[in-house]
């Protein structure tokens, strides 16, 4: 493609070094990305209250669509602009067909304030069973009625003894369409989303702000969640690291995370 109007990258398994590094290298390609007048976005499944120190390191006071597209956070202001949610008669709906879908798997769920440090909500609640694939994150510990009483960006699902990838094919059988089941970690974790709520259509709402169409954008990404976003992007590019179902329909693989793969491919233009 010429030179790209927009660049947009995940953060985890992509931008981010397994490390959780953001180089030398790639924090001097995207200075120059900016000082060029580019763009440049965060799009991950992170909540707002994780993106402030990955933007510091990246030099990026932009935009970032988070929880997978159901928030648009101004990171510079510290606002978040907009959220798509799920009502909790909904949440309600979901986990007890769930519990029969996927028997033993505990819930959790990610909630968003005005800004990213925003005290007056909860932000992410569980339940006493939930706890993360790589260890207790910064949650707090709730009845499920509370986990699922109030509109939530995300629902976590966890399952001890089963992959990500099968929990979503149990799911999506059961939901269709009537939500989004995604993954970015092959740990027995799913993210579910408002229906229609994707990387994709955060990203596009943020192209469509700049003057930017689709065909103009780059997009980096790793994991099954990034699957939209790389369709969507008029170059999808996807890590050495990324998951099948990344590299599947991504138009480039580049070197992995860990060897700067994002910035080799913006220093062709920048």
């Amino acid at each position: 493609m010429e030179r790209p109007g927009l660049v947009a990258s995940d953060v985890d398994g992509t931008l981010i070094t397994p490390l959780d590094r953001v180089t030398d290298r790639t924090a001097a390609v995207l200075g120059r990305v900016m000082a060029s007048g580019t763009p440049f976005v965060l799009v991950t499944g992170r909540p707002p209250r994780w993106v402030p120190s990955v933007a510091e390191a990246a030099g990026t006071d932009g935009y970032a669509v988070c929880a997978n597209g159901a928030v648009l956070y101004d990171i510079g202001a510290d606002r978040v602009l907009w959220q798509r949610g799920l009502a909790p008669t909904l949440l309600a709906d979901l986990a007890r067909e769930l519990d029969l879908a996927l028997p033993g798997c505990a819930v959790a769920t990610e909630r968003v304030g005005t800004s990213a440090l925003d005290h007056t909500v909860r932000q992410f609640v569980a339940e006493t069973a939930y706890h993360h694939p790589w260890g207790d994150g910064d949650h707090t510990e709730v009845t499920r009625g509370e986990v699922l009483g109030h509109t939530a960006v995300k629902l976590l699902v966890r399952h001890g003894e089963m992959t990500s990838a099968a929990m979503a094919v149990a799911a999506e059988a059961v939901f269709g369409d009537a939500v989004d089941v995604t993954f970015s970690s092959n740990s027995g974790l799913l993210e579910i989303s408002a229906r229609g709520v994707t990387k994709a259509t955060g990203l596009a709402e943020v192209a469509q702000r700049a003057g930017v169409d689709a065909a103009e954008v780059v997009a980096f990404g790793d994991m099954p969640n990034d699957v939209p976003m790389l369709r969507w992007a008029g170059h999808g590019v996807a890590m050495a690291n990324a998951h099948q179902a990344a590299l599947a329909v991504a138009d480039e693989v580049t070197a992995p995370n860990s060897e700067d793969g994002v910035a080799l491919v913006l220093e062709r233009w920048f």
